[in-house]
């Protein structure tokens, strides 16, 4: 087996992966950091879809129905969201922290606030 870093001869262990402590700090430094960057441009439009939610719902109101083409113009990514949840009657929410918006029909969309 080689090191999966800097491909020399490995001796020892059989499950050995690295060379020296040098290479294995290499390796998971590198990896955590490109994960830090993904979980960052994640969260960054999460955050981005909560702000346009909270700005279109207001700070005393608890639910709004508004046309789909609303948060289309408020550039609202649709596909990120934190979980969903199936309510009784088999409607979707989706989740984006402690707000929920969920299709009503076609063109609107229900926004609440959890």
């Amino acid at each position: 087996m080689k090191c999966k870093i800097c491909k020399k001869e490995l001796k020892g262990r059989k499950d050995k992966l690295f060379c020296s402590i040098e290479c294995k700090n290499y390796y998971h430094t590198n990896l955590r950091r490109v994960t830090n960057e993904t979980a960052k441009e994640l969260d960054k439009i999460l955050h981005r879809n909560r702000s346009i939610l909270l700005e279109l719902l207001g700070k005393n109101t608890f639910q709004k129905k508004l046309k789909r083409v609303v948060l289309a113009k408020k550039k609202f990514n649709f596909k990120y969201i934190t979980h969903f949840h199936i309510n009784k009657k088999g409607k979707m929410y989706h989740h984006i922290y402690d707000f929920a918006w969920m299709e009503f029909s076609d063109d609107e969309i229900l926004i609440v606030r959890r």
